[in-house]
Formats: structure tokens, C-alpha cells, sequence
């Protein structure tokens, strides 16, 4: 099975697998931005996506999977905001230009994935001035997998900043652990997360 097809698959399980909100992490450290251009990697349903364009960034949204944006661009569309959804393998293809921010909000996956690869392109694509935010797990809660051999490898924040292998142009504006609910499947589910915010100097 395709990495397509595995999203396709999981994404077929329930009409709706995530809350429908935008990220907690992505409201607190981004809220108080002004909008610019956003690229959202990993889009899945869209929730940070609508709720970005709502505030008046102009977005890019990418997933792997059509059948999570087939939802997501029904919820843009009931929210009455425009997104450019995007069906991309990151792995191989990776959209071009520059953003003010770039958002990869638990980007992982149950197999071998380049996860390091795709957050260096992503903090290229960061424009001067702008903002890399990245949110990650560091358990794999409840999920049912969590014993699968391939479970991902889930660094914290300071391994994270050490493998983008970054030069001297950036500053660290949030590198932290922290708990968090997680809603998956419409069950609420306690686990820790870190968040990693950097701002790439003007």
C-alpha cells in the first residue's frame, strides 16, 4: 500500500477523524501575526487552513491525501473562505515560493518518512522575516498502532532545531514541551507535545 493509499485508508475510517478546530498551538503563536502568504503542510480536513484564511492569510494547504482534501475544501467552502488545496507527496514534491509562515502541525507517519527532509525544504521556503512553526508528539497516545514496528520516531524540540541543520539567521522563539487533549476519532485523550517556533531574520 502507497503512503496515498494508507491516508486514503485512515482518512475512510469516519467522516470526520479530527476535531475540526485549528490547532491550539497554531491559534496561540500565530493569532497576534499580521496575514501574509501561509503554507500548511499536512493539511489533512483543513482546520488550520479555514481558520488561517478567515483571518486573512492568503493559504496553501497541502495533503497526500484526496479523500482528507475532497473534506477539507467542503469545509472551506461552508466556511465561505478560499484555500489553494494542494495534493502533494511531500517526499517528492514540494510546493515552490516563499511564505510568511510555514505550519507543519504533527507532521508524522507510520513508516518510513523523511519527516527531517520535508522540515528542511519547509524552513527554506520561509521568507525573510517570516515564521517556521512546527508542532510535534512525543508519545503516540492511544493511537492503536502504538506497538506497529514502524512507529515514527517522535524528537523533542531541541533535536528538532538540531536537524534542520539551520544557519546563523534564525532565531528560536518557543522551543517547549508541553500536555495536551487530543481528539482523534471524537474521543478527547491526554498526551505531550512540543512545539518549535522560529522566526528567520529580515
Amino acid at each position: 500500500m502507497s503512503d496515498e493509499q494508507a491516508w486514503d485508508a485512515r482518512y475512510s475510517e469516519n467522516d470526520r477523524i479530527w476535531s475540526g478546530d485549528a490547532n491550539v498551538v497554531l491559534v496561540r503563536e500565530v493569532g497576534d501575526l499580521p496575514a501574509g502568504r501561509a503554507l500548511d503542510l499536512g493539511c489533512g480536513e483543513g482546520g488550520d487552513a479555514i481558520w488561517l484564511a478567515r483571518r486573512g492569510w492568503q493559504v496553501t494547504a497541502v495533503d497526500i491525501s484526496g479523500v482528507a482534501l475532497a473534506r477539507a475544501q467542503k469545509h472551506a467552502s461552508e466556511a465561505g473562505v478560499t484555500v489553494d488545496w494542494q495534493k502533494r507527496d511531500l517526499l517528492t514534491d514540494f510546493p515552490e515560493g516563499e511564505f510568511d509562515l510555514v505550519s507543519a502541525q504533527f507532521l508524522h507517519f507510520w513508516g518510513r518518512f523523511d519527516r527531517e527532509g520535508i522540515l528542511r525544504r519547509a524552513a527554506a521556503a520561509v521568507a525573510p522575516g517570516g515564521i517556521l512553526l512546527i508542532e510535534g508528539h512525543l508519545d503516540t497516545g492511544p493511537v492503536r498502532r502504538a506497538e506497529h514496528e514502524n512507529a515514527p520516531e517522535l524528537p523533542g524540540p531541541a533535536e528538532v532545531i538540531e536537524r534542520l541543520e539551520l544557519d546563523e539567521g534564525w532565531d528560536v522563539l518557543v522551543a517547549e514541551i508541553h500536555p495536551r487533549e487530543h481528539i482523534i476519532d471524537g474521543v478527547a485523550h491526554e498526551r505531550s507535545d512540543n512545539t518549535v517556533k522560529l522566526r528567520r531574520r529580515a
